[in-house]
């Protein structure tokens, strides 16, 4: 059964330059590589949720679960965190259209 990874952050105050200069170079190319498709992205620029919301499809679940304790995942995470802030991600069926 496909699932989605459902992932939100906040990008460092100061930082978003920099951050904006990672997540196209850096980090899309390392979702890729690991199998995971980015399918949607969304900038809130209003209210009182995450500034970043991104989803990605995967085939099933056993690959999402791979991936997440996966040594790419965690470095990946941990160059993340120099630009953002509140990371955090769940993994859901998927059912199509938007999903929070």
């Amino acid at each position: 059964m496909p699932v989605k990874l459902l992932m939100t952050w906040d990008i460092r105050s100061g930082r978003e330059e920099e951050y904006f200069e990672f997540h196209i170079r850096k980090f899309l190319p390392a979702l890729e590589k690991m199998g995971l498709n980015l399918s949607e992205a969304w900038l809130t620029v209003y209210g009182e949720q995450p500034r970043m919301m991104a989803e990605a499809s995967l085939k099933n679940l056993s690959l999402a679960q791979r991936i997440l304790v996966s040594s790419g995942w965690q470095e990946l995470g941990n160059q993340l965190d120099d630009f953002v802030e509140n990371f955090d991600y769940k993994v859901i069926p998927a059912i199509g259209g938007f999903q929070l």
